[in-house]
């Protein structure tokens, strides 16, 4: 099951990879790793360039509802991470269909 759930992680990884200019994946982060990593680039988006963050997270079909709910409710210092773990959520959750009709 370990095994299964590190490879969901790293198809997970990989599709956010490029459009969010991340390092490349180490099996040996943890998922509290891959979060503070995607969590840190979200932030530089924040700050800079706002319409790419949101054109990253339609991309990604984050879900309008859920991106609204953590950018009106989340407090203004978690927002990036509450936009990391939805993020990370959603690309686990296509990982997982990829490899199940694969």
């Amino acid at each position: 099951m370990e095994n299964w759930q590190s490879e969901i992680e790293q198809s997970a990884y990989e599709l956010i990879q490029v459009d969010w200019a991340l390092p490349d994946f180490q099996s040996k982060w943890s998922e509290q790793e891959l979060l503070a990593i995607l969590a840190r680039a979200i932030e530089q988006l924040l700050n800079r360039d706002f319409e790419k963050l949101l054109q990253l997270c339609y991309r990604i079909d984050l879900g309008e509802e859920k991106l609204r709910k953590i950018l009106h409710e989340s407090e203004p210092d978690q927002i990036s991470m509450d936009l990391a773990k939805a993020l990370w959520e959603r690309q686990k959750q296509k990982a997982e269909i990829r490899r199940k009709y694969s």
